[in-house]
C-alpha cells in the first residue's frame, strides 16, 4: 500500500453538488432556485393538494350523503368457512373469539357477526358478536347453539 493507491471506503464519500456554495462551484447565485416566484423564496413550504391555484381535486369531488362516526363494522364469517374449519379438524364442537383469532379467521379487536352462506353440517356451539337470522336458524337446525356475547 502505497500513498497513490489509497482510497476512502466505499460508499462512505457522497459525489454531491454543494449548493450555494459560491459562484465558482456552479450553483451558486440563486442555488438552483431558479431566479423569482414563490418557490425561490426562503420559507416557502406547499400546501397539501395544492395544485398551482387550479381547484384542487379534494374541491372538484362532490360530497354527498352522511357518514355516522359511531358506526360499528362487523367482520363476516360464513357458515361454509366454519363448516371448512371442522373438515380440516381445527374446529370441535365449540366456537369462541379466541377460536377464530387463534386460527387467524378474525383480528383480536374485531366484532364477529355469523353469515348464512353455505351449509353447516356439524353441530357447534358457536358464541360471538352476532349472528343473521339464516346463519342462526341453519345452526340450530344442525342442533348447535348461538349465544351472542
Amino acid at each position: 500500500m502505497n500513498l497513490h493507491n489509497l482510497k476512502p471506503a466505499t460508499g462512505s464519500v457522497k459525489n454531491r453538488k454543494r449548493i450555494a456554495r459560491g459562484e465558482g462551484s456552479g450553483k451558486g447565485g440563486t442555488a438552483t432556485r431558479g431566479h423569482n416566484g414563490q418557490k425561490s423564496r426562503s420559507g416557502y413550504s406547499r400546501k397539501i393538494g395544492f395544485e398551482g391555484g387550479q381547484m384542487p381535486l379534494q374541491r372538484r369531488v362532490p360530497k354527498f350523503g352522511f357518514t355516522n362516526i359511531n358506526r360499528k363494522e362487523y367482520v363476516g364469517v360464513n357458515l361454509d368457512k366454519l363448516q371448512e374449519l371442522v373438515e380440516k379438524g381445527r374446529i370441535t364442537d365449540t366456537v369462541t373469539m379466541d377460536l377464530l383469532v387463534e386460527n387467524r379467521i378474525v383480528r383480536k379487536n374485531d366484532l364477529v357477526k355469523i353469515l348464512g352462506r353455505g351449509e353447516l353440517k356439524a353441530k357447534l356451539n358457536i358464541t360471538v358478536h352476532k349472528f343473521t337470522a339464516t346463519a342462526k336458524a341453519a345452526i340450530e337446525a344442525a342442533g348447535g347453539e348461538a349465544a351472542t356475547l
